[in-house]
């Protein structure tokens, strides 16, 4: 039975750059999975987004996580940007096959879509989601301008997730757009990152917040203190969230999620992260 009240995670579970500081130095590729999810709750299972993985591969994500741990698993942009939903159940269901040892497993499957993909596209998501079995837990993720501007299409796309229990995912970009970029991470994230509100809105029962991060730690906890807020209240209504951390280049984002988990905890009882595996469980995790 899953009692989280929250779920905290990363963009990824396999960075060179956490080789010391959170993995430990004897730590092999192959052993970061499992790693991570002695720590986190959950990952954005980003990799797919680009390829779907062979059956051995799935396999192994299975055998190094355990029951508790949840994937929220991208659909290929095969599916959601090139095709843009239609004439695509040929390639969900190949894709579902290939996904079906973790099925169990993840926490949202998640249809990340395109600014391209507009209010007049809406039909084609409504139709693509009844692919899905009734039971397979849905995040959407819009970027088209349309849908944060409060009008009708804003509304008519927040009922219909509503109406259908499907999470409306959010993205949190401000730290990265709050100054003029000097660096290279800071460049790249600006090029490739979208601009658009922060509509806190619970859509259905896991809100997933993606808080891309500033990759200099103390300038990404003004923009955090509105989901210390927004957090306590949907764990208090009953809901469990999920919260994705990623920095500009993702080299500090285990230390960000922990240190952010931890000032949660002082808004909401939640039970401890374990250690870093670098930390060889002699002590809690190091905060800044």
């Amino acid at each position: 039975m899953d009692n989280l009240p929250v779920r905290f995670g990363l963009t990824m579970w396999s960075h060179n750059n956490w080789q010391q500081s959170f993995y430990g130095s004897g730590t092999k590729p192959a052993e970061r999975l499992e790693k991570y999810a002695s720590v986190f709750h959950t990952v954005e299972g980003n990799t797919t987004f680009y390829a779907t993985p062979s059956v051995s591969t799935v396999q192994n994500w299975k055998a190094a996580t355990h029951d508790d741990f949840k994937f929220t698993f991208k659909l290929p942009k095969a599916i959601t940007h090139q095709q843009m939903l239609q004439g695509a159940q040929g390639e969900l269901t190949a894709f579902m096959q290939v996904m079906k040892p973790l099925h169990d497993r993840v926490g949202q499957w998640t249809i990340q879509l395109p600014s391209a993909f507009g209010p007049d596209h809406l039909n084609h998501l409504k139709k693509f989601c009844q692919l899905f079995p009734k039971e397979f837990p849905i995040g959407v993720e819009v970027r088209h301008q349309e849908f944060f501007t409060k009008g009708e299409a804003e509304r008519t796309l927040n009922h219909w997730l509503i109406e259908q229990g499907y999470n409306r995912i959010i993205m949190d970009s401000r730290p990265v757009f709050s100054e003029a970029a000097t660096t290279a991470a800071l460049i790249d994230a600006q090029q490739k990152k979208p601009r658009v509100p922060v509509h806190a809105i619970a859509t259905a029962q896991h809100p997933m917040i993606r808080f891309i991060g500033h990759p200099e730690e103390e300038k990404n906890d003004a923009f955090f203190q509105s989901w210390l807020a927004k957090l306590p209240q949907w764990i208090e209504q009953g809901k469990q969230p999920y919260v994705m951390i990623h920095t500009a280049d993702n080299i500090i984002a285990p230390e960000l999620a922990a240190h952010f988990y931890r000032k949660l905890q002082q808004k909401s009882a939640l039970p401890d992260l374990a250690s870093f595996p670098a930390d060889d469980g002699n002590s809690q995790i190091q905060m800044f």
